[in-house]
């Protein structure tokens, strides 16, 4: 063989590997996503230690809300029924906030502190969604809740 060959395979096996390593690199930097911490300050005092949302990517993931009445800590009087009603305002307000919509939900944890008061929740619940485009769920009964609060909702949002 002459010594231009033998001087060209080195050559290429290099930069074959740096091209294999470049590539790597540019799929490893658009699969790493930095998670952005947010708080738009319309529901709840942004001093909590906490965020309202966390942003992954296309993936919004919110923070538990109660039904408290936006800009306190307050609950709306009338129990189960109106809390419901409230955190899920609540939570629209939180997703609009961030560029989502309640269309976009795609799971949420309810938490309640009568499970007897299931039911109740539910029938507010399903007025939020569309019809047959509910949101994966699960529901649990708490022994408290924060604030005495009746009912607590966490979602996950994608886009």
């Amino acid at each position: 063989m002459s010594s231009t060959l033998h001087a060209s395979k080195p050559s290429l096996a290099r930069l074959f590997g740096m091209s294999a390593f470049a590539l790597a690199l540019a799929v490893s930097a658009g699969c790493t996503t930095t998670p952005k911490y947010l708080n738009s300050g319309k529901i709840l005092p942004t001093t909590l230690p906490f965020s309202e949302a966390v942003l992954v990517g296309g993936t919004l993931y919110l923070s538990g809300q109660i039904g408290n009445i936006p800009g306190s800590l307050k609950l709306p009087p009338g129990g189960i029924k109106a809390e419901s009603k409230q955190v899920l305002d609540n939570i629209r307000t939180s997703l609009e906030a961030h560029g989502y919509s309640l269309d976009d939900v795609v799971k949420c944890t309810a938490m309640l502190a009568d499970m007897s008061e299931w039911t109740a929740f539910n029938d507010v619940y399903k007025t939020y969604f569309k019809d047959g485009k509910f949101p994966a769920r699960s529901a649990f009964g708490a022994t408290s809740l924060a604030f005495n609060a009746r009912v607590e909702l966490e979602c996950i949002a994608a886009k």
